[in-house]
């Protein structure tokens, strides 16, 4: 079961102050039609390599552009054993739907 989070639910969370981490699993190239305040970025291939770097004492949100790839991706970290991950459901296009702030970040 992959546990999954609306933009309204989320922006309450940040806007609550809740502890915890953003994560754009996006290409490098698609950075520039914006990311989440505060949002790191981990693209989706590289999960598996830097998997030792995620907590497991926080929830950490994924996110892509429209929610499939961050679902999938939360799906494959529940089977290495996180149970903290949550998919943001219709992605950065159900945030940016749903008025939310974006920032805009030069790809590093």
């Amino acid at each position: 079961m992959i546990k999954e989070i609306d933009a309204f639910d989320l922006q309450t969370r940040i806007a609550e102050g809740d502890d915890l981490i953003l994560l754009d699993i996006r290409s490098e190239g698609e950075l520039a039609q914006g990311v989440l305040p505060e949002a790191q970025h981990l693209p989706m291939h590289l999960i598996p390599l830097r998997i030792s770097e995620l907590p497991k004492d926080k929830d950490v949100i994924l996110y892509c552009h429209s929610g499939a790839r961050s679902y999938h991706a939360c799906a494959y970290l529940a089977q290495q054993g996180y149970e903290n991950t949550i998919n943001l459901r219709g992605g950065i296009l159900g945030w940016a739907r749903s008025g939310y702030q974006l920032e805009t970040r030069l790809a590093s």
